[in-house]
């Protein structure tokens, strides 16, 4: 969809603006706001969090604060502002009466501000970049933009009923938009179980539908083919983790000593870089083991989506506390196909790691090395892996199809509004 330019413009004078439709007013911020500074205290006014998504309550886990009267006083239909430039594009305005951090710049909106029209327009990408170039610095790739500098922002205004009608249509347009991205994301996360699915089937029912089946007298692993057998993988691999040796110590770091690996690496699917290295004394005096190809490493701590993932190692390294390691100790498993099983583990490792009597949001070696998993014959892990190889591209080409769809769709929502909230484009006939 396309949509007609103003009949006429005028130059803003102002760099960030440039052209303004001929009719709309350039009056500088404080012209339209004034900062409220009040303090007050969470216990009187509900902590607000200023997110990307705009002004939301805050968790109800979060501590409350006992230092008395140490946030701003929002009040419905105020527009609130990160001034921290790590934080561009927290903003909006509020529904809601509460308080936020000091950080924030709180503008009460005066006479010919229709607020539905400031929270797109204070938002939006250009206004954004011109609000944080007018900062100064904290510390290094760090500054703020307080009241006093933001009050002297030009803004190009049209009129009240203008302001309506251009709220109105972004309203729409963004919720249209915003529909067709949890549409996809939806379907992200449907390709994820369905990849998840597949992998668990392969490795614990094989390719073969008409296969013999036995119980395996493992809950997770259900029926598998009468021919495969069932072990802890305690009986195939060795497991084991690691340490970070004291960083008081400058003996036992080095710019190119032996790679040494934390969990992040797990989001790869081939650990092939290390981030860190360690010198040889370290290698002796802390529990660092050297680790050689063909291993699979698995993140074992935390509450984010890495505990429990699982990448193959490309390199010989060492790891830290966060990771443990599982290298086959027999001919009889393939690696590869290790890689498939610990990734269908993945949902069993997290549940028990939080069962009661489990360190909290941390899977145990003895936990890994004690997990039940079915493996068949050499030839047939080899074609169960090729197989998973196969589809996992499959789900990975349509995963990214997706992700690249939510892409342009928020890419369209940003300069859909900041054409619309800079007069670039007339939308007032397009309800």
């Amino acid at each position: 969809m396309s949509f007609p330019c103003y009949p006429s413009y005028k130059d803003s004078g102002v760099e960030w603006l440039e052209e303004v439709p001929e009719h709309w007013v350039v009056k500088r911020i404080g012209y339209y706001f004034t900062e409220r500074r009040e303090k007050v205290s969470d216990k009187d006014f509900p902590a607000l969090s200023v997110t990307k998504n705009g002004i939301v309550p805050q968790l109800d886990t979060a501590a409350k604060s006992d230092d008395g009267d140490n946030r701003k006083k929002v009040l419905k239909g105020d527009f609130v502002i990160n001034s921290r430039s790590d934080r561009k594009g927290s903003a909006g305005a509020s529904e809601l009466d509460g308080s936020v951090s000091l950080i924030c710049t709180v503008l009460r909106p005066q006479e010919l501000v229709h607020t539905p029209f400031v929270h797109h327009l204070l938002r939006s990408r250009p206004f954004q970049e011109e609000f944080y170039r007018n900062g100064k610095g904290i510390v290094a790739d760090l500054w703020s933009t307080n009241y006093s500098e933001m009050r002297n922002i030009l803004l190009g205004m049209p009129p009240i009923p203008e302001q309506t009608k251009i709220a109105a249509f972004l309203d729409r347009e963004t919720a249209k938009i915003d529909e067709l991205v949890a549409e996809q994301q939806r379907l992200m996360e449907l390709l994820k179980e369905k990849r998840q699915a597949v992998i668990s089937h392969a490795v614990t029912k094989g390719l073969n539908p008409d296969a013999p089946m036995k119980p395996s007298g493992i809950e997770w692993l259900g029926d598998v083919p009468a021919h495969w057998d069932v072990t802890p993988i305690k009986y195939v691999a060795k497991v084991g983790n690691g340490s970070t040796p004291s960083r008081e110590v400058p003996e036992y770091w080095d710019e190119t000593g032996f790679p040494w690996l934390n969990s992040s690496v797990v989001n790869s699917s081939v650990v092939t870089e290390a981030e860190g290295f360690v010198t040889e004394r370290a290698l002796r005096e802390c529990h660092l083991p050297v680790i050689t190809p063909p291993a699979v490493l698995v993140g074992i701590t935390g509450q984010g989506r890495t505990r429990g993932m699982a990448a193959m190692l490309g390199i010989e390294a060492t790891i830290n506390q966060h990771v443990a390691y599982v290298k086959p100790s027999t001919a009889g498993l393939d690696v590869h196909y290790l890689l498939w099983v610990l990734e269908s583990a993945y949902l069993k490792l997290r549940r028990d790691s939080e069962e009661a009597g489990a360190t909290k949001g941390a899977i145990t070696c003895e936990q890994i090395k004690n997990l039940h998993v079915s493996h068949p014959p050499l030839v047939e892990q080899s074609a169960i892996s090729a197989f998973l190889d196969t589809e996992s591209a499959k789900f990975d080409t349509l995963t990214t199809e997706a992700q690249r769809a939510i892409d342009l769709l928020q890419e369209r929502r940003t300069a859909l509004i900041s054409a619309a909230v800079t007069g670039q484009i007339d939308v007032r006939a397009a309800l």
